[in-house]
């Protein structure tokens, strides 16, 4: 058969997202986008070498509809959902038997079976073989349910060799699944379980020095990004898998638990083998918050300690953030400010809260009757879909504009550059992987070509920078990644 598998863009309408990159296609003058979701190439591994596959990511390119795909799968995350089942629709008018499958659908199977043939539920492992012997038998069933939750060592690595490898800054690779944690607002634990499951040591490694052997980027250097929920869930596997990837020359940022930052042997050896960043879910300053949001771990840590733990070691923290909870106020979201620009908090994440299906959250709101709407275009965490308490929705819609916008200005994001420049906190990156000169000569030049331009701000920011592009110390790509940010902000 020939397989079209699909990875969907982030919303139906092309509207700015904190993760869509097109400041960077625009000031790269390519399309590019940060990375692929993993569910598509896992498919591809498990496909049998007797079929064709075709893989669209419409992040960075069209599907081609006139290209005979005999079946398609659609991996569907929640904010994309209205996107994938036009797709699917799509290729239903041509004849082409479509399959849905990912955590949407896992979580609203009847909603995803009105706009598909097929809809899978849990994780494709244990029923994608399955499930293609009886679509080449014509008899596809309406749905395939996952018994249990797949043991990772026992399939094959991701095949990536059908993406369009240079339009993505990092790739993305898993070693473990499942979080012992059970956040109200998060389906992570409902749809990976919370019982941890590993890959070897020898299998990460195996699949690093693969990626490693695909088409570069500018840097000798791979960017890779570990989508493990909590890097350091099981710490004695964590520990064996760092110490093995000094050995793989690549840069690479993680998701951990706050309590990372109590773990300095893990940190030194994250540091030596290529980490240079932790994401970190804060989520709120509000003990209150905290505690209705089942997120007690954090109540056990001083942040700014923390964070000043992490960052001694080299690692930059990029920090996340969810406003909208019931303790929340115009006075926190101030108080949430002033905390990211005195902790230099450089890439902060802001999220509206938002229920997604599956979670604990969901359910509350839905029974509390405080859900406004299921139009999943706007449950992407930038716009408010649920009745907050103590403000109204337009209220906490403008509260979350305006935290991004002061943390994300021209001169918060200077003066948190210039404290970093100034201990010279990228030292062991630029001189493990330092910069070329005519990368910084061409990041200059085409900074330059932005300097006359409606946006006064931004032109002042450029001529500060455009001395700075030179100095060693500099990263041109945090320089980038900062712009781009400032440009989401303020497109809001």
């Amino acid at each position: 058969m020939k397989i079209a598998l699909v990875i969907p863009r982030n919303s139906s309408d092309h509207t700015g997202s904190f993760y869509d990159y097109n400041f960077y296609s625009t000031f790269l003058l390519s399309k590019k986008y940060l990375s692929y979701l993993l569910a598509i190439p896992t498919l591809a591994a498990l496909t049998p070498q007797k079929h064709e596959i075709r893989i669209f990511d419409e992040n960075i390119e069209d599907v081609d509809f006139d290209w005979g795909a005999e079946l398609a799968g659609i991996t569907v995350r929640t904010m994309f959902a209205k996107r994938a089942y036009w797709l699917a629709e799509k290729f239903r008018q041509q004849g082409v038997k479509t399959i849905l499958g990912g955590i949407h659908p896992s979580m609203c199977p009847d909603e995803a079976l009105q706009y598909s043939d097929c809809v899978v539920i849990g994780e494709a492992e244990n029923v994608w073989a399955t499930l293609l012997q009886d679509a080449e038998d014509g008899h596809l069933k309406k749905m395939y349910q996952a018994d249990g939750f797949s043991e990772l060592s026992k399939y094959p690595v991701a095949v990536r060799n059908a993406l369009s490898m240079r339009s993505y800054f990092s790739d993305v690779l898993q070693t473990t699944k499942g979080c012992p944690f059970s956040c109200e607002f998060c389906s992570v634990h409902a749809f990976d379980g919370q019982r941890i499951r590993h890959r070897t040591v020898q299998q990460v490694i195996g699949e690093i020095q693969e990626i490693n052997g695909s088409p570069s980027t500018y840097k000798k250097k791979k960017a890779i990004f570990f989508a493990d929920d909590n890097i350091i869930a099981n710490k004695a596997f964590a520990r064996e898998l760092f110490i093995a990837l000094k050995e793989c020359n690549i840069n690479w940022m993680c998701q951990a638990s706050i309590n990372i930052s109590q773990e300095d042997e893990l940190l030194s050896l994250m540091r030596a083998s290529g980490c240079g960043a932790i994401f970190i879910g804060f989520e709120s300053l509000s003990q209150k918050n905290l505690s209705s949001m089942n997120k007690g771990i954090n109540k056990k840590f001083v942040y700014e300690k923390a964070i000043e733990k992490i960052q001694s070691h080299g690692i930059l923290v990029h920090s996340s953030f969810i406003v909208g909870y019931d303790d929340d106020s115009q006075e926190s979201f101030d108080k949430l400010i002033h905390f990211i620009q005195q902790n230099n908090l450089l890439v902060p994440l802001i999220n509206i809260l938002t229920p997604f299906p599956g979670t604990k959250l969901f359910k509350r709101f839905e029974k509390e009757g405080r859900i406004l709407h299921k139009n999943w275009d706007e449950y992407d965490t930038k716009h408010v879909v649920f009745s907050p308490v103590g403000m109204s929705a337009e209220e906490l819609l403008a509260g979350y504009r305006r935290i991004l916008r002061e943390v994300y200005s021209f001169d918060a994001i200077l003066k948190k550059l210039n404290h970093y420049w100034q201990i010279d906190f990228w030292q062991q990156s630029n001189r493990l992987d330092p910069v070329k000169l005519r990368y910084r000569l061409l990041f200059a030049i085409r900074l330059s070509t932005l300097l006359v331009s409606f946006n006064l701000k931004r032109s002042r920011f450029i001529l500060k920078m455009l001395p700075k592009v030179f100095n060693r110390r500099v990263r041109i790509s945090t320089l980038l990644t900062l712009m781009a940010y400032n440009d989401f902000a303020y497109s809001l």
